[in-house]
């Protein structure tokens, strides 16, 4: 196979500043209905980019879970790596990417921890299998194998069950508060659509960058 042979000509629209909404969460809102709408697969995974003590960076993906006029949302171990990569800076990117749509949503923000009532709430939603497997993971840890895991759960579900079962004191969410959200909409011979939203003392303003 030849990898630089792979290529596609996207033509399956166009970003024009007249056109998108002012408001980037608003926007952001109709492409994320628009790739539900599609039934495409978790079109709310993202990948989470941090940097550890050293600056090098690392990234994987997560699901986002809320989002509103105050950031987006997503949940994890806090005794995890990324989760300690973000406790010594906060300064994180998030990035969508909806290839049946040619579309990506780059983010650039600060993350912080959202409050305990708010990772409760959305703890106590979970299916249960997913509260005990909180239960059974450190996150990040290094372990012996994989039975270290089963039975880590066995002995979740044998002392929690039935529930409701607890949040995990170690366990809750990140609120990434953004100060740029990049709209990239893939054109024809790479000369793609990027508009770039920048947060202001109030409001937002745009700007479009060259593809």
């Amino acid at each position: 196979m030849d990898l630089s042979e792979l290529r596609l000509s996207y033509v399956k629209g166009g970003l024009v500043e007249s056109e998108v909404d002012p408001d980037p969460f608003r926007q952001f809102e109709l492409w994320m209905d628009q790739a539900i709408s599609m039934q495409l697969l978790e079109p709310n995974a993202m990948t989470l980019a941090t940097a550890d003590v050293t600056g090098q960076p690392n990234a994987r993906t997560v699901l986002l879970k809320a989002f509103d006029r105050t950031g987006f949302v997503f949940y994890t171990n806090y005794e995890s790596r990324k989760a300690a990569e973000i406790e010594h800076n906060p300064n994180v990117a998030l990035l969508f990417y909806w290839g049946p749509l040619e579309r990506q949503v780059r983010i650039s923000g600060v993350a912080n921890r959202v409050p305990d009532r708010e990772s409760d709430d959305y703890f106590s939603a979970r299916p249960i299998g997913h509260q005990l497997g909180a239960w059974a993971s450190r996150q990040s840890a290094v372990i012996a194998g994989r039975q270290v895991i089963e039975d880590n759960l066995a002995t979740a579900a044998k002392q929690l069950e039935p529930g409701p079962v607890p949040r995990p004191p170690y366990w809750g969410g990140f609120r990434v508060t953004p100060s740029t959200i990049e709209f990239w909409q893939g054109r024809a011979n790479r000369l793609h659509d990027r508009l770039e939203y920048i947060r202001l003392n109030e409001g937002w303003s745009i700007r479009r960058l060259s593809p």
